[in-house]
């Protein structure tokens, strides 16, 4: 199975590879895709050198897959190029998810709506999927009403040019072009630009997404997200109003047995989610799970997920083993 992967220099596509190596996905042959200056350098994959090339030379050799991680233009201009050529992908940018004719998908939540004729699957923003890992067990049993979230995101959600600012800012550095303000030390609430709505682009993909995801629009959310001086893992505060009212211990084992979500709650041993402890592992992990009692049906919780792979790698490789598995990945 040759597979491209666009974008293969960068922080989420070798996050990709890596993940692609650790769950044995079947690879025959691996097409590192980048720009024209990064075309002729290597990539390691599975014990090999394979050389990187641009996305003209990797159409033409043919790849039933391809997974992007190059930004929503190169997405866009890109993307239909290898749909039109047999190739499926599945899109790492935001180029796609609210597109109405395309699927946007976390597949331990959605997956059912795929079908064979999809041949550009969009992967959701990194704070809405590990959201709405919590959110649907919930709603399944309760119906959620309305969510209010606010976020602590990493720098990495940025690329590596943020996180090396970052350091450099810790290392005395006073320069700062990634965000409108240095990050060390500080709390930055803007992620994205500002839309007319006063909210970010950030934002307002949380809200839209997660709707889509859910296949429910009468789901009101409302959001904050803010970067914090932390180099991996985004963590979400999240206050959930249902139409029902709940039990906590029932609330806790439905997160329990939801596939992917590990609940970490244990306050008297001040054991709770954090982003050190998720890094680099694929679960979304909730804790702080306690009923608001200003108002009714009301619960908070705590979210975090390691935003490089289940917030964007590991997601992006479960919708193509979803794609392999239902025998839609063929030459």
């Amino acid at each position: 199975m040759r597979v491209a992967v666009v974008g293969a220099t960068g922080l989420v596509g070798s996050t990709i590879l890596k993940i692609m190596e650790e769950r044995n996905f079947p690879v025959t042959e691996l097409i590192p895709v980048a720009s024209q200056k990064s075309a002729g350098k290597k990539v390691q994959y599975n014990g090999k050198e394979w050389t990187v090339v641009t996305a003209e030379t990797a159409i033409s050799m043919k790849p039933v897959l391809a997974i992007f991680s190059a930004g929503g233009s190169t997405s866009l201009e890109l993307a239909p190029k290898f749909a039109e050529a047999g190739c499926r992908v599945v899109d790492n940018s935001s180029a796609w998810r609210m597109d109405p004719t395309k699927k946007l998908i976390v597949p331990e939540v959605n997956a059912h709506v795929l079908s064979e004729d999809d041949m550009i699957i969009a992967n959701p923003n990194c704070s809405t999927i590990q959201m709405v890992m919590a959110l649907k067990p919930l709603h399944d049993k309760y119906q959620i009403k309305r969510v209010v979230v606010s976020t602590y995101q990493s720098v990495s959600g940025s690329g590596q040019k943020a996180v090396s600012e970052m350091d450099a800012q810790r290392a005395g550095s006073t320069e700062h072009n990634v965000y409108p303000h240095i990050i060390d030390k500080n709390v930055i609430p803007q992620i994205d630009v500002f839309q007319d709505n006063g909210y970010t682009k950030e934002e307002m993909k949380m809200v839209l997404e997660t709707n889509k995801i859910m296949g429910d629009d009468s789901i009101k959310v409302t959001a904050t997200t803010v970067r914090v001086p932390v180099s991996g893992g985004h963590s979400e505060s999240v206050n959930i109003e249902f139409r029902n009212d709940f039990d906590e211990s029932v609330v806790k084992q439905l997160l329990t047995d939801f596939p992917g979500v590990i609940v970490v709650d244990n306050p008297e041993m001040n054991s709770y989610p954090m982003p050190l402890d998720a890094a680099g592992k694929d679960e979304v992990f909730v804790g702080r799970i306690r009923r608001d009692y200003s108002q009714p049906n009301t619960l908070n919780c705590w979210i975090v997920a390691d935003n490089l792979r289940k917030g964007a790698a590991t997601n992006a490789i479960q919708i193509a083993k979803v794609l392999h598995h239902n025998g839609w990945l063929k030459g």
